[in-house]
């Protein structure tokens, strides 16, 4: 039995609701040329950009100059590892100071200790340890440069056109990951892993200086006052202890919030083959351009994958394929069960990619859902977390790799994915339509 309010629906009602849907739909399909129009974002974008570059060039120098000095997979996998676990301790509070600090100033400050952090690493003769704890410190400034720059647009941006802006930025991240990894191993090759990583941090000084002249600077959020405060002024300016308890408690006391992060938070898992590279290439009797095809492999399908699902598909579909498309991205792993040829599992990788394109929707919806003077800090908490996950993932499969080997490893992460993602969409399908609407009203209440 049809609707009885679409049955009923008078010819001319029906025409103006057609209508309003193809604007609608015009309007998302456009939302990617109005806001590469807009030079603030252009600024924004091309900083990214260039980080994005840097952080997987140097990913692999690293990796590289860690086995050349020690001969070890095990030393390199530790290398990559570090580029995911130092926000377990400082990142969910340094994300903080993009709401207590002017973002333009975090970004610009956080790619200046990049750059010199990184410098120090290239040295010759630096040991391995003294490597790893610079490492640490390189990637820990990433964190508030991530949660200032969502915050950011967030200033610039509304409506769908932020959705488009968080999806250029994801997209941009996926080539920038494939040209940092192949130039990282082309440059390596040419001039050694030495010069190449203190190379790198030229990319970073570049990023800070577009930010520093192409956008304008802002004031901090505006945010609750106390009496004190009120009479003198001054806004409120909680600590960052407290206002990690906040961010906390906000993400993982609202449940469409809660789940949209552990959506995410399943990168951990799929990931894990980024992580193995080295070793899977080493039991399939390939070389090193085995192994920057393996760590690319996922970023190959992402670009693709992102491509149809933001371009392709409307919002509020894409909205509801959240949870299939993360209970898919783990299936591809279950191969590793079976004894494949290099070839198909690069392409395996490369479909866990392509179904896990849904991150980029999920990383706009919960930007979106997220309070205004909270969103440098919940965004700071979520991406910190995914990195956590990534690494602590790396960590164990190489743990458990010296035992049974890369397939089982991988193919049991698979196992734990499907189920895991599963939970995750059974209680996502009953609270995509409410997280739509939450979205829509919080576009309405940011636009200027």
């Amino acid at each position: 039995m049809g609707n009885p309010r679409i049955d009923e629906a008078p010819d001319n009602e029906d025409h103006e609701s057609s209508k309003a849907q193809k604007t609608r739909e015009n309007e998302w399909r456009s939302s990617y040329r109005d806001v590469m129009a807009i030079r603030e974002f252009r600024s924004i974008w091309l900083a990214h950009a260039l980080s994005v570059i840097g952080n997987n060039l140097l990913n692999i120098a690293t990796a590289l100059l860690v086995y050349h000095v020690t001969a070890s997979a095990f030393a390199a996998g530790v290398t990559l590892a570090l580029n995911f676990l130092p926000p377990l301790i400082g990142g969910p509070l340094l994300s903080g100071l993009a709401d207590i600090l002017p973002r333009r100033q975090v970004m610009i400050a956080c790619d200046v200790l990049r750059a010199g952090v990184i410098v120090l690493m290239g040295v010759p003769g630096m040991p391995v340890w003294a490597i790893w704890v610079l490492m640490f410190f390189v990637v820990l400034p990433g964190i508030p440069f991530a949660a200032a720059r969502a915050a950011l647009l967030t200033q610039i941006i509304q409506g769908e056109r932020y959705v488009a802006s968080t999806t250029i930025i994801q997209l941009t991240a996926q080539v920038g990951m494939l040209l940092g990894l192949i130039a990282g191993g082309v440059t390596v090759s040419l001039i050694g892993p030495n010069i190449t990583v203190m190379g790198t941090g030229l990319l970073f000084a570049l990023s800070a200086l577009i930010v520093l002249f192409g956008v304008r600077h802002r004031p901090v959020p505006p945010r609750e006052r106390d009496a004190a405060d009120q009479a003198e002024g001054k806004p409120k300016r909680p600590g960052l202890l407290s206002m990690f308890r906040g961010g906390a408690k906000l993400v993982f006391t609202d449940a469409e919030l809660r789940t949209l992060v552990l959506l995410a938070w399943l990168a951990g898992l799929y990931g894990i083959p980024y992580g193995l590279a080295t070793p899977m290439a080493d039991e399939a009797g390939a070389g090193a351009t085995a192994t920057g095809f393996i760590m690319a492999g996922a970023s190959i399908g992402a670009l693709f994958g992102g491509l149809i699902l933001t371009r392709l598909v409307p919002p509020p579909t894409r909205m509801r394929l959240l949870g299939p498309l993360a209970v898919l991205t783990s299936v591809p792993l279950l191969l590793w069960f079976f004894q494949a040829p290099l070839w198909l599992m690069i392409v395996a990788l490369a479909l866990c990619g392509a179904a896990g394109s849904y991150q980029f929707v999920a990383n706009a919806a919960f930007v979106l859902c997220v309070p205004q003077e909270g969103r440098a800090q919940a965004f700071g908490l979520a991406a910190s977390g995914l990195q956590v996950a990534q690494g602590l993932g790396i960590l164990l499969a190489s743990y458990f790799v010296e035992s049974f080997g890369t397939g089982p490893v991988i193919a049991w992460a698979g196992v734990i994915g499907v189920v895991g993602a599963s939970v995750l969409a059974l209680q996502w399908s009953r609270m995509a339509g409410a997280t739509i609407a939450r979205m829509q009203k919080t576009e309405k209440g940011n636009a200027p």
